[in-house]
Formats: structure tokens, sequence, C-alpha cells
């Protein structure tokens, strides 16, 4: 982690009006950049990797955190107001744009396989119904 993707996250955690959606907003960024991050051909040393993304967010948003749980946190009901949320996309797509915000339900979905691989459980839901709408947004924008 970088100081200055740090900052960049932190840039779209400022536009959450309140401590919530702020922590909402840094949650969902930091995820979406350490999901986009596993996308590559390289052996990523996860070890090294969760520790920088670890430390960061006990710095950000105190212990009790981790990515594990920012992760967790990405794939239930609550990341559904973040990634719908204009002030969100906004300032995603402004501080973030390596990370395409056309590439969130992409994102959210392997997120979903992960954790269903991990744990085994049923990953239907409100997520899964976000990544569903998108994927019919976009089919009827590519047909229209």
């Amino acid at each position: 982690m970088n100081p200055h993707l740090q900052q960049k996250i932190l840039a779209v955690t400022h536009c959450g009006v309140d401590r919530g959606e702020s922590t909402g907003f840094f949650r969902v960024a930091l995820g979406l950049y350490y999901l986009s991050g596993l996308m590559t051909k390289e052996t990523l040393d996860f070890k090294l990797l969760d520790r920088e993304f670890n430390r960061f967010i006990y710095h950000t948003i105190g212990k009790g955190h981790s990515i594990t749980s920012i992760l967790q946190y990405m794939s239930g009901e609550k990341v559904v107001a973040v990634v719908e949320s204009k002030r969100f996309l906004k300032a995603f797509a402004e501080h973030c744009a390596e990370v395409p915000v056309e590439n969130i339900p992409f994102l959210l979905g392997l997120n979903l396989g992960v954790a269903k691989e991990i744990s085994g459980i049923d990953v239907r839901g409100p997520v899964a119904d976000y990544i569903e709408r998108q994927r019919q947004l976009r089919e009827a924008a590519d047909a229209g």
C-alpha cells in the first residue's frame, strides 16, 4: 500500500457526510482496490499484502477491523447502499480511476465467489441481486 493509494482511498472516505457513511466509503474503496489487485498473473504474497492493508485499516478506522472484515462487509447487504450512492460513485470515479466504476459488479461477484469457496455459504441475497440488476442494465444499454 503506497502513500499515493492511501491518499486516494482517504479522499473517497472524506466524501461521506457522516462517520457511518465515511466508514462505508472507506471499506468499499479499499476493498475494491484490494480485489482489483488480485487480477494479476503475478504471484501474490498474501501475508505481506494483507499486513500492509491491515496496517492502513488499523490506522484509519481503528482496531477490530481487517481486510477480512472489509471483504465480509463487501459481501453483505450494507455494501449495496454504498455502491448505489451517487456521492460514492462520483468520488470513486474521480479519485480512483484505475479501478473503473463499471468493474464494481464484477469485483463484488469475485468477492462473493471467494466467500462461497471459503465458507460454503449461499451467496444469494442483496449483493447478488445488485450484480444481476447491473448486468441487466448493461445489457439493456448495449441493446439500445
